[in-house]
């Protein structure tokens, strides 16, 4: 019988794998508390209206550093999750269980985090203007239509796009299942090309350079709106498309990545240069400025379609900004797989408690970042401690009153046994 292309029923991928990229989640799950205060201290303007009277350079740089990977590497595993879920339990069964660990959290905790988000963002806009403790909704930051924004899904909309992009994988699935054989080879070497070669990267970096042209240095943010615009939509699951092709070459691709992590890391930081020193170009125009633009104009000529001066140039830092996305998702991969992938009672344990982390963490940091405006600390100062603190926090808010209740079943899929006093505690 001819093996198929994608394989139906699972083949068993090595503990370790598994190990290596459930911590490799959590990493960038814990990573956004340090996202998440560092924009409050950012030296150019914030995308979040709060931020402290100190400012610093490192803030910035931090900030477009882990976005540049932090949620290409979550849509990169949340597909491939989804296709180890569907192969294991079918479509049917990874649509109930997406819907359980992403829909019914969201369902649940958006409600009171929105609550308490928009309280704490008003008392630290209070602080801002008046220096005292209160609440103006007048100094919430108002819509180009001049109304004060709507509810958003603040930092959950990671868990909302995902949940709608899991849900509609049936859709895609079905139609490859459908296609005779021989497609179904050529798809796979066209996903082994594209995930091993250089023109293969450029090749899925050149889409999201023409999406993100129409933002500001390139860089596609999230709106955090329940209608995302349909780039929101384009750009991340054209990663999450990535992860569920990426499980039926697991072999293949992931042992590429942990050979090479290192040279994908430093080839994703020379993109990351390069994107910087455009944004310089962008913000200091000079003879440069006039190449670039000629460059590409020849390039857009081809499509016969007008488009503003300032897109070519935001064209190309968008190529350079998600070549590094694409490289560093992969260099993190391969050094998870090489050397963080054998299990360890603590790593599991923060992975264990990362979902809750990732929910609860936002406005911790918002409440600390309005207790800490006014000192007159080094804004670094003033980082260190709002994310100790927070790490604090949420770790004792974990330990406490989740991970023993229905709420860490929720969260993880399974419910844990308090240990008795003098018992062993064990990660798994």
């Amino acid at each position: 019988m001819q093996r198929q292309p994608f394989p139906v029923e699972p083949a068993a991928a090595p503990a370790q794998r598994l190990h290596a990229l459930d911590n490799l989640r959590a990493t960038m799950m814990w990573l956004g508390i340090v996202l998440h205060v560092a924009v409050i201290y950012m030296a150019r303007p914030s995308p979040l209206p709060w931020h402290d009277d100190q400012s610093s350079p490192l803030a910035d740089l931090l900030v477009v550093v882990i976005h540049a990977f932090r949620m290409p590497v979550f849509f990169i595993l949340a597909g491939f999750f989804v296709t180890a879920l569907v192969q294991r339990h079918g479509l049917g069964g990874m649509a109930r269980n997406r819907l359980r660990r992403l829909g019914l959290p969201f369902a649940v905790f958006w409600p009171p985090l929105f609550a308490a988000s928009a309280v704490l963002g008003l008392l630290f806009l209070h602080r801002m203007a008046y220096n005292t403790w209160g609440i103006d909704r007048s100094l919430m930051p108002q819509s180009p239509s001049g109304s004060h924004p709507g509810p958003q899904t603040m930092h959950l909309w990671f868990l909302w796009m995902l949940l709608w992009l899991a849900l509609l994988t049936p859709l895609p699935w079905a139609a490859v299942r459908a296609l005779p054989p021989s497609v179904q080879r050529t798809l796979r070497a066209m996903m082994a090309w594209l995930g091993s070669t250089p023109l293969g990267v450029l090749a899925l970096t050149v889409p999201l350079a023409w999406i993100g042209a129409g933002y500001a240095h390139g860089i596609v943010t999230p709106g955090g709106s329940f209608l995302p615009p349909a780039a929101e939509w384009l750009h991340n699951g054209l990663f999450y498309g990535f992860g569920l092709g990426l499980h039926a070459l697991r072999k293949e691709l992931t042992a590429l990545y942990a050979r090479h992590w290192l040279l994908l890391a430093a080839l994703g930081m020379a993109c990351f240069a390069a994107a910087a020193f455009l944004s310089e170009v962008q913000a200091q125009p000079e003879a440069s400025t006039v190449a670039l633009v000629l460059i590409t104009g020849a390039f857009t000529d081809l499509l016969a379609a007008p488009v503003p001066d300032a897109w070519h140039l935001q064209f190309w830092m968008a190529l350079a900004y998600n070549g590094a996305s694409w490289l560093w998702s992969f260099a993190l991969i391969g050094l998870f797989l090489r050397h963080l992938g054998r299990p360890r009672a603590w790593m599991a344990y923060l992975a264990d408690s990362s979902y809750w982390v990732y929910l609860v963490h936002l406005p911790i940091t918002m409440g600390l970042g309005a207790l800490l405006y006014g000192l007159p600390w080094p804004a670094l100062a003033k980082m260190a401690l709002n994310v100790l603190v927070t790490t604090a926090l949420c770790l004792a808010s974990y330990h406490l009153c989740v991970r023993f209740t229905p709420v860490g079943a929720l969260l993880t899929g399974r419910q844990r046994a308090r240990p008795l006093f003098g018992d062993p505690v064990h990660a798994h």
